[in-house]
């Protein structure tokens, strides 16, 4: 590594450069910062050492640090809670008092007996670098399945504890990363006959790392049948043999335990398969023989048994937009799906659930949930035929315009159920609705309180390039608009999007969109193509060799902002993380005079290479794999670390990445990183390209502490930026 002279004092890293162009397809591709790749090499260990000296010189100069950490900690200081969680008489809850660092896994003996805690990830590990990933309780609430992992790997291990005095009966299962965990009902009868009957769970684990091909350890899972207190290596794998390396399994019993249906997806393929087996047979737990539900077609499935034994299947065959079918279980086929819910014209369907209890044996309810421009809706509908109840009794009254979040029965049924409400000003608060009466109370709130600035959120419309309209949310302080909801004038903003994975940007509380508006800026959040918030087929608008739609959207979304007066490009930021960081690192290399300054987290940036690193071969069916020749032309038609040219003047933009994530390599961040460094022409004072690195944290869940850190430092790196005073 070479060092540059800085009139800072601070030596510009400088990596490297190789002379190193490949022929891939007959064309070359140059690749000068690959010896970036390799995190323990000296070279890159000493470059990455100068970069976090860079960082910390150039950050102590950003105004206001002190300032917005403490706002940003005083706006997420109301602490959080989640939907309760009912089995056999108990209910589980998350739920994080403000301060703490981390949601807490609470579990009440009875829905009026105190709360008491059951997981404490930093009772387990006081670092604060522990995530709970997942739990799931057993039908009768006596058990706990429940995943930790260590430094943001995401390496999952499951332990099973007592919920009655919290002690490990069995675990830790390794290899247990993004794995859905089914109990049986009941358990089933121990592997030795005089021991009666066990509790029992099917559940994903992937094979051992010496029975699959070198490099391949993130795949290969199967389906699992495990007796508690069991050696997991005697576990009976019941479904998987035969599937392509990357495939994802789902798996799921009815209430009664006779139904097992299962899925399948190839990475995060927007299509899966799915099967199901009636284990009503002896020995049927052991060798399930499945019948296909839908497989090989180009759709998405969910299928559930439900307690009146109809097999209820969520798809979005035929239906971009998403329908609710149903048949018989023995007959699961498409051929015999009876719409209840077909499409709707302009609404997506989200999720449903069913109010079947004693109080509604005569009229039981169908609840869906929607999303309308990104907006969420509750309907009501009649069981049996899926009709819409008239009038007001079709509609579900909702705290504002906002964002619904699950909507949560009783397993063994019920007349009412839960659902989490937030929008742009509310952090996420529990509601009950109870299905006789038709009412919506709230059942439980932050812990904590928190004084919110008054501020105003609009959903504006555009025109992207091929004249598609797009859709953006924009927030602002209220005294700073016209009396038409307009802007008085131009501001410091930053242009938020992701677009990918069918993940769309809905309306939330965020501390970094209030801080923001609050000091002054307008934070604006774009729903671009690659999203699902006008059904699937926005979303393969932006996948594949439709791609550059998404970045064009985002370019769209600026011009418009800049065209009516919000923002000027000389004050406009944009902000991205993971596929959004591909969003803003694509959009700084092909319009580098549209923004002023980039905030790029756990990015993908080399597409050429990028299906060699993590989870990245799960995602070429989102994006395509430089191995097909075709696909090559589309990523490095966009691939943002291939577009860099010297000699232009690029954003000043800071890369922030976490050494732990196993998901996104952080080698992306960092060859970018250096090739701007070594091709901009922006005065280093005035446009530096910096990096921020974080150790012990990976792609996903982080303390309280770590989040309020990196949001000050991103939103004072913008704020100088974009000139907003904090």
């Amino acid at each position: 590594m070479s060092t540059s002279p800085r009139r800072s004092g601070v030596s510009k890293p400088s990596a490297d450069r190789l002379d190193l162009v490949e022929e891939l397809h007959g064309q070359g591709v140059a690749d000068p910062y690959r010896g970036l790749e390799d995190a323990s090499a000296e070279p890159t260990r000493a470059w990455s050492q100068a970069q976090d000296e860079l960082f910390a010189q150039e950050s102590a100069g950003w105004a206001g640090r002190d300032r917005m950490r403490g706002r940003l900690g005083e706006l997420m200081g109301s602490g959080a809670t989640g939907v309760p969680i009912w089995r056999g008489g108990r209910v589980f809850s998350m739920r994080r008092e403000p301060g703490q660092e981390h949601s807490v896994l609470h579990v009440q003996d009875a829905p009026d007996a105190e709360r008491r805690p059951l997981v404490d990830p930093i009772a387990i590990d006081s670092s604060g670098t522990t995530t709970l990933d997942a739990w799931q309780p057993d039908r009768e609430g006596k058990l706990l399945a429940y995943q930790l992992s260590e430094g943001g790997t995401e390496e999952s291990v499951l332990r099973i504890v007592d919920v009655t005095t919290g002690e490990l009966v069995d675990g830790p299962i390794d290899r247990a990363r993004y794995s859905p965990v089914s109990w049986i009902p009941g358990g089933l009868p121990a592997a030795s006959s005089d021991e009666g009957r066990v509790p029992a769970f099917f559940y994903v684990r992937r094979l051992p790392a010496d029975q699959v091909p070198a490099g391949e350890e993130q795949y290969h899972r199967r389906i699992w049948l495990h007796r508690v207190g069991s050696d997991p290596s005697t576990d009976v794998k019941v479904f998987g043999d035969g599937h392509d390396p990357r495939t994802y399994f789902g798996v799921g019993l009815s209430r009664d335990g006779r139904w097992l249906v299962v899925s399948a997806a190839i990475g995060t393929a927007p299509r899966n398969d799915v099967w199901i087996a009636d284990l009503s047979a002896p020995g049927a737990h052991e060798a399930p023989g499945f019948t296909p539900i839908a497989t090989g077609l180009d759709a998405q499935f969910g299928a559930h048994v439900g307690r009146d034994g109809r097999l209820y299947v969520f798809t979005d065959l035929d239906a971009p937009r998403g329908r609710l079918a149903v048949t018989d279980p023995s007959t699961p086929g498409p051929e015999h799906w009876r719409d209840l819910i077909p499409q709707h014209d302009e609404a997506v369907l989200q999720d449903w659930t069913v109010l079947d209890g004693e109080a509604l044996i005569d009229s039981p309810l169908l609840l869906a949930k929607w999303t309308r421009h990104a907006v969420s809706e509750i309907s009501v509908h009649d069981l049996d035929s899926g009709s819409r109840y008239p009038g007001p009794s079709g509609s579900v009254d909702l705290p504002g315009v906002g964002t619904v979040g699950g909507l949560v029965a009783r397993p063994e049924g019920g007349h009412e159920c839960w659902f989490t409400y937030t929008d742009h000003v509310t952090p996420p608060h529990v509601y009950r609705l109870d299905g006789q009466t038709g009412r919506v109370e709230l059942y439980s709130k932050p812990p904590g309180t928190v004084e919110v600035p008054e501020v105003v959120t609009r959903q504006l419309e555009y025109t992207s390039a091929d004249g598609t309209i797009v859709r953006m949310f924009v927030t602002s302080r209220a005294d700073l608009l016209d009396a038409e909801g307009g802007p008085l004038e131009p501001r410091p903003t930053i242009l938020y999007g992701y677009g990918g994975f069918g993940v769309p940007m809905t309306p939330g509380y965020s501390s970094t969109i209030l801080a923001w508006a609050e000091a002054g800026g307008v934070y604006a959040v774009a729903n671009l193509r690659g999203g699902s918030e006008e059904g699937e087929e926005w979303h393969r608008a932006g996948m594949l060799g439709h791609k550059q739609n998404v970045f064009d959207d985002f370019h769209a979304a600026a011009e418009h902002l800049v065209a009516t007066g919000w923002t000027t490009s000389s004050q406009l930021a944009i902000s991205g993380g993971s596929n959004g960081g591909l969003l803003v690192g694509a959009a700084l290399t092909q319009r580098p005079e549209l923004y002023r300054a980039v905030v790029c987290s756990a990015p993908l940036l080399d597409m050429i290479r990028y299906e060699k690193f993590g989870l990245g071969a799960t995602w070429n069916v989102e994006y395509g794999s430089a191995d097909d020749p075709e696909q090559f032309g589309w990523l490095l038609a966009y691939s943002p670390y291939h577009r860099v040219e010297e000699g232009v003047e690029y954003p000043a933009t800071l890369f922030t990445v976490f050494d732990g994530d196993t998901r996104v390599d952080p080698l992306h961040a960092r060859k970018l990183c250096a090739a701007l460094q070594h091709a901009t022409t922006g005065e280093e004072s005035e446009r530096p390209v910096l990096l921020r690195r974080e150790k012990d944290v990976g792609h996903g869940a982080r303390s309280l502490s770590r989040t309020i850190a990196l949001s000050t430092d991103t939103i004072t790196f913008l704020a100088h930026q974009t000139g907003l005073k904090l």
